[in-house]
C-alpha cells in the first residue's frame, strides 16, 4: 500500500537540496537516507533520499542524481510515496495510518449515527475528518483528543463528542449582552 509521507518544497542552496513538507509522523523511518520514494507524478521518480538534515525547523533532502538548484526546482510540489505494508501499525497506539481510518462509521457517545470518514485532510495545525452524512451532506470534524474520544478499529467506528454547532446547526449562542433587565444596553448603563 501506499502512503504519502512529504510533499517537496523550495530549492534550498546551490548543491540540490530541497525542503520538504512532512506528511509522516515517522520521517525518520520513511524519509532517511536509502529510502526509494515514489512520486506523484510518477515520471518525476522515483526518488532515493542520498542524505538528510534538519535546518531552522525545515528538513533538507537530497536526491541520488540531482546536483543543482534546477534538478531541485524541478521536483518543487512532488508528492513523496512511500510503499508501506497494509499489516503495518505506527509505534504509538494513540497514531493512525489514514488507510486504518478510512471508511469508519462516525457515531456519537450514544451510538447515534453522523455519517462515515470519506477523506483525512492534512492541515498544518490540525488533521480534519471529511465525514460523509447519510443524507449525502459532507461535515468536518478536527481530529483532535476533545472531540474525537476513541478510534475502536476492530469495531470499525470513531467516537465524537462535538461540541454544540459542529455537526448540527443548534449551536449554543452565549452573548455578554443576554440581560434581562430591559431598558439597559450592552454598557449596563441606563440609555439616557
Amino acid at each position: 500500500m501506499q502512503l504519502v509521507v512529504g510533499r517537496v518544497g523550495r530549492a534550498h542552496g546551490i548543491k540540490g537540496e530541497v525542503t520538504v513538507e512532512v506528511r509522516t509522523d515517522e520521517p525518520e523511518l520513511r524519509l532517511g537516507p536509502g529510502a526509494v520514494l515514489a512520486t506523484e507524478p510518477a515520471q518525476a521518480g522515483p526518488l532515493r533520499i542520498e542524505t538528510g538534515r534538519v535546518h531552522s525547523g525545515r528538513l533538507l533532502l537530497r536526491f541520488e542524481g540531482v546536483r543543482d538548484r534546477t534538478g531541485a526546482e524541478a521536483l518543487r510540489n512532488v508528492l513523496l510515496i512511500a510503499e508501506v505494508d497494509p499489516e503495518e501499525l505506527p509505534e504509538d497506539p494513540e497514531e493512525f495510518y489514514d488507510h486504518q481510518l478510512m471508511d469508519l462509521d462516525v457515531v456519537l457517545a450514544d451510538g447515534t449515527e453522523v455519517g462515515r470518514i470519506t477523506e483525512i485532510s492534512h492541515l498544518p495545525s490540525q488533521d480534519l475528518f471529511i465525514v460523509e452524512r447519510p443524507d449525502g451532506s459532507e461535515v468536518m470534524i478536527p481530529f483532535v483528543e476533545e472531540i474525537v474520544t476513541e478510534i475502536d478499529l476492530e469495531e470499525q467506528r470513531a467516537v465524537i463528542d462535538p461540541p454544540p454547532g459542529l455537526i448540527d446547526d443548534r449551536a449554543e449562542i452565549a452573548s455578554s449582552r443576554d440581560d434581562d433587565s430591559g431598558g439597559d444596553d450592552a454598557s449596563g448603563k441606563d440609555g439616557g
